[in-house]
């Protein structure tokens, strides 16, 4: 019974796909159907099929239950599903009208466009330029409008294709496992960098590389695969499709009252038998500044 589902692209097999619409409704059919609110994004593969990228973008903000955005109004950005949400505080308490989590999805691209760089697309200037001040204005507002709070909301960043930085770790330095190449971009257009800059971001999650489901922590941001979801794409025999769970945790004062985010935790829901669960993990705790540290659970 999640509160948001989100769909980090590659949702239809656009090339396999004689309707795309039709897919699409289909692939998001059982979110509505439980009357789930929902996000998406779009992958490389989306767009290969009876609509374009940005029909595809369309198709998905005009669907029931969606929480999805064109893009942001009034700004010339590259792409098409850059927007953000904002998630308020409890109802009634003196956060209720603060974001305490923000989450934004941005469109990584398809293919390059850039004749003389092979390979897969990359989140451009625009978008960058977009995330930075959208960010500051959140952070800003969070810690200096009243009742002013100390420290910014945490956020969550989410796109399709993973940035180089997901090549930076081994086996001994991530929970989940890698089981074929990091197909990102063969050139770095410095996102992770602005991610870090910015400092709210504390996990990024992607999708593209299906049998890939590990989360790597790297200078205090989670960069995260949530492995394939779907079955309308290539998966790996005897290796389950897996959704990725990401849980946030809220501070609450000794007196009874709901604060901010005090913890981020996530882990993988197998489609096997049992559903089960695996790789449970904190990828964010209050006050840990990013490096670990202690649960402050003052409930």
């Amino acid at each position: 019974d999640p509160d948001l589902v989100v769909f980090t692209g590659d949702n239809i097999y656009g090339a396999d796909s004689t309707d795309a619409a039709k897919s699409m409704d289909a692939a998001i059919a059982p979110a509505i159907a439980m009357n789930l609110p929902w996000a998406a994004g779009i992958g490389n593969h989306d767009q290969e099929g009876t609509l374009s990228r940005e029909g595809v973008m369309q198709h998905l903000v005009g669907m029931k239950n969606t929480l999805s955005r064109f893009n942001p109004e009034g700004v010339e950005i590259d792409g098409f599903g850059n927007y953000n949400l904002e998630v308020g505080g409890v109802e009634g308490t003196l956060l209720a009208n603060k974001s305490v989590l923000n989450m934004y999805f941005l469109d990584s691209g398809d293919y390059s466009t850039v004749p003389s760089i092979p390979g897969y697309g990359w989140i451009k200037a625009s978008q960058e330029a977009w995330f930075r001040k959208t960010s500051s204005s959140l952070q800003k507002n969070y810690t200096s409008q009243q009742p002013s709070q100390k420290e910014p909301a945490p956020a969550l960043a989410y796109f399709h294709i993973p940035l180089p930085e997901f090549s930076s770790f081994t086996a001994s330095n991530f929970t989940g496992v890698k089981q074929e190449g990091i197909s990102s971009p063969s050139i770095n257009s410095g996102f992770f960098t602005t991610m870090v800059e910015a400092g709210d971001v504390k996990a990024a999650f992607i999708g593209h590389d299906h049998i890939n489901d590990f989360c790597g922590k790297l200078t205090g941001i989670q960069l995260c695969y949530a492995g394939g979801f779907g079955y309308h794409a290539y998966g790996k025999a005897g290796w389950s499709r897996r959704a990725r769970v990401v849980s946030v945790q809220l501070e609450k004062t000794e007196s009874g009252e709901w604060q901010g985010v005090k913890s981020i935790k996530t882990w993988k829901r197998l489609d096997d038998q049992h559903l089960t669960t695996i790789d449970s993990e904190v990828l964010w705790n209050r006050g840990s500044n990013g490096r670990g540290g202690k649960d402050h659970d003052r409930s």
